[in-house]
């Protein structure tokens, strides 16, 4: 007995192996736990490069007792693969589309960052239970809408089906790709803007030997001088640097201005937490000119009575 025929989108008949596997490990799992038919099973052919064919025995299966756990599972696992193997290429596809007539958008690097968005880079202080409840939501609206289908029609074309059938997935995507060229855009005039502050610094005269900055833990840092004295440094002298400062830089990053005004020859970062951002970022601003340091004989105690463990 013929249930139903699923057919992939054009070019990935190498994935039709991948797919297959995902039906039937999540069909037959379905079929087994049933109580009423244990014995049910199903089998999934391969037929042609692009067609998956669904037969169910006759002897042991029957449509009204086992056809809505069949739907079920079958879309359940289409809709993985949906996820997992179609959606970077969705993507990729939106943003190409979008952005065809903008030659200045890369859309290598935004792929890059929708891809960073959907998978945890952007929410790691929450760790991973976010990003996989958020794919199981995008996986399940997928799942809905194919369950429906399969228990009205015997034939699924995945490529149609995406097109025409699954609008709000297709739009969440398209949220995606709008909150991913921000995020691009955002860091692209960050960078820009640390690529400036990097050319004044280069043109500065230095003023002093060297500063230390420690870090206190959190966003606090304190500067000292080479004698391990407390600066009060001023604004930068620089009016057009005082109000880039002022008007890009974030709460965090302010330390930034503090060592540009008193232009330091070298400056030794204290920290526990050398690969923080604002780290990062001095280092990149004072190129060839930071040390950082984890723990020295200068600032092992400070450190250690400022952090607690």
């Amino acid at each position: 007995m013929d249930l139903f025929t699923v057919t992939l989108p054009s070019n990935h008949d190498g994935s039709l192996q991948t797919l297959r596997e995902l039906l039937t490990e999540h069909v037959n799992a379905e079929l087994h736990k049933r109580k009423p038919s244990p014995s049910a099973r199903v089998e999934f052919h391969i037929e042609g490069p692009l067609r998956i064919r669904c037969e169910a025995s006759p002897a042991d299966f029957q449509l009204k007792r086992d056809g809505s756990a069949v739907y079920k599972a079958t879309a359940d696992a289409i809709a993985e693969f949906v996820i997992g193997e179609l959606e970077p290429e969705l993507l990729s596809f939106i943003i190409k589309k979008k952005y065809k007539n903008n030659p200045s958008m890369d859309a290598a690097i935004i792929e890059k960052y929708c891809h960073e968005l959907l998978h945890g880079k952007e929410w790691e202080s929450l760790g991973s239970r976010f990003h996989e409840a958020d794919r199981t939501r995008r996986k399940n609206k997928v799942s809905d809408e194919l369950e429906k289908h399969l228990q009205e029609n015997t034939i699924l074309n995945i490529g149609g089906f995406l097109a025409f059938r699954l609008l709000p997935y297709r739009n969440e995507l398209a949220e995606i790709v709008e909150y991913a060229l921000d995020e691009y855009v955002l860091d692209k005039q960050y960078q820009e803007f640390i690529s400036l502050l990097k050319y004044f610094v280069q043109l500065q005269e230095t003023k002093v030997p060297i500063v230390h900055l420690l870090h206190k833990g959190g966003h606090e840092f304190t500067l000292y001088n080479e004698s391990f004295q407390t600066l009060d440094p001023k604004p930068p002298a620089d009016r057009i640097v005082a109000e880039m400062l002022e008007t890009e830089m974030n709460i965090e990053d302010m330390v930034i201005s503090s060592l540009i005004s008193v232009s330091p020859k070298q400056i030794t970062v204290h920290t526990r937490n050398p690969d923080m951002q604002v780290v990062r970022t001095i280092e990149t601003i004072f190129d060839g000119r930071v040390n950082v340091c984890v723990k020295c004989t200068s600032c092992s105690s400070t450190l250690d009575e400022w952090i607690q463990p």
